[in-house]
């Protein structure tokens, strides 16, 4: 109940009226069933948008902390958050990580529609990055379809680090479904799933124009920290390509 508050009364119409945002390809939501929603992430503001402008719910994981922060302060965030159907994931790794993964394929098979950032992390610098393969994994193990969105300008209207959304117009375009069940029975083949990761990378590369960089996002992040007091660590690029049929994987990625 209080989702659709959120999204109807208390927080959708001041999105709507300040962003006018738009989607493009809402007909590739399936109308039932569990399917995965991967994203390009260049804003906290990706996780409000991309539900404000479908008919279906999306829940999107996120960080526990969000959800455990002691005070008033954190008692408001926890109902924030969970009003805008989000769920707590510890990503602290191992166990945790884990548990995450069993929490999406439960979600799946439930019926719902799960939201991933399939690069773990905002983008630093407006860049796409390498993929993480427990998309993958969870695509294999709910037999779920994965539909590939784009994110355009939140990363204008809520820059990294600010306290104060801009107004600005918010695009979101939704590309084909993405089927895998080619791989049936192949989860936890770790070449697989980077295999059917690099995919859906190059088709989120595609759908929404941005740079390929073939690192981790996190691992940009510490680079271009190093790069701010002086140590040499320049990122390295990709080239895109036109056409799908150029390489079954994204040139240069490695397994893992």
């Amino acid at each position: 109940m209080l989702y659709w508050w959120m999204k109807h009364v208390l927080l959708g119409p001041l999105l709507r009226l300040f962003f006018r945002p738009e989607v493009e390809g809402a007909e590739n939501i399936p109308d039932r069933g569990g399917a995965l929603l991967a994203s390009n992430h260049l804003a906290v503001a990706d996780s409000f948008f991309l539900p404000l402008m479908l008919k279906r719910r999306v829940t999107f994981p996120a960080k526990l902390e969000y959800f455990t922060q002691p005070g008033i302060k954190g008692r408001f965030k926890k109902w924030f958050f969970t009003g805008m159907g989000q769920i707590p994931i510890d990503r602290s790794g191992g166990a945790a990580a884990q548990a995450a993964l069993d929490t999406g394929i439960r979600l799946l098979n439930e019926g719902h529609l799960l939201g991933i950032y399939p690069e773990g992390t905002r983008s630093p610098d407006g860049r796409l990055y390498k993929g993480k393969t427990g998309l993958a994994r969870m695509a294999l193990e709910a037999r779920a379809q994965v539909i590939p969105v784009a994110m355009f300008d939140t990363d204008k209207a809520n820059p990294i680090g600010s306290k104060m959304w801009k107004p600005h117009k918010i695009r979101i375009k939704i590309g084909k479904p993405m089927d895998f069940s080619r791989y049936e029975g192949l989860a936890g083949d770790r070449f697989v799933e980077r295999s059917i990761t690099d995919e859906i990378m190059y088709s989120l590369m595609e759908l929404s124009g941005q740079e390929y960089v073939d690192i981790y996002a996190a691992k940009a992040k510490e680079m271009l920290a190093a790069q701010e007091v002086g140590a040499p660590a320049a990122l390295p690029t990709q080239q895109r390509r036109t056409a799908a049929t150029d390489a079954d994987r994204i040139p240069e990625t490695e397994v893992g």
